[in-house]
């Protein structure tokens, strides 16, 4: 059926069938990032093909290397180096220092560990705000490809949400830690301000 424009020329004008047809078949198409594993179905997998994994990891060692590649070519101007076996035996075992435990050491490894608390803190917060602007958003678009966008970003949201949430009961675990060990180094409080 044809209805004449303004301008004189002929319009089409499709039945509402075809366009239920045409639409209706658009609904069925599998989005594309249906096709694509999630982090979680990947980490899953990882976690499977681990425990099945029998056996050590290597180490390879100085011996696994080819006689040509086990010692460096001497340089022009450095003097020649000291068999292994000519090696002090003082140097050896001897251990690495230790710090020394003083009010500045304990500060700084309190200090340390509350900073990383509340970054950590600072970001859950930022990360929850995200995944409410995101979920907004998400019951007020009506295509459903931005819907399945803004539904991926969410659920990246919140995986990293976890992750952070489990920083910061490390994080407070560490507190309580060093503040149990300062107590029974005999540390005072003071220090731990």
């Amino acid at each position: 059926m044809f209805i004449p424009n303004r301008v004189g020329r002929r319009t089409r004008i499709v039945p509402a069938g075809v366009l239920i047809v045409l639409l209706g078949g658009l609904g069925s198409v599998p989005p594309a990032f249906a096709q694509n594993p999630t982090l979680a179905e990947i980490a899953r997998k990882e976690q499977e093909r681990r425990k099945t994994t029998t056996g050590t990891p290597r180490v390879l060692t100085n011996k696994d290397l080819p006689p040509s590649a086990q010692q460096p070519p001497p340089s022009a101007g450095a003097a020649p180096a000291a068999p292994a076996g000519e090696q002090k035996p003082a140097e050896a075992q001897k251990p690495a220092a230790e710090p020394e435990k003083d009010e500045t050491w304990w500060k700084q490894r309190i200090t340390q560990t509350r900073e990383s608390l509340r970054r950590n803190e600072a970001f859950h917060e930022a990360l929850q705000s995200r995944i409410n602007a995101l979920s907004a958003d998400f019951v007020n678009r009506d295509d459903p490809f931005q819907r399945a966008k803004i539904g991926e970003d969410r659920q990246k949201a919140l995986l990293e949400m976890e992750r952070v949430k489990a920083e910061i009961v490390q994080n407070k675990k560490q507190i309580e830690d060093i503040e149990e060990e300062a107590r029974k180094a005999g540390v005072p409080p003071g220090w731990l301000r």
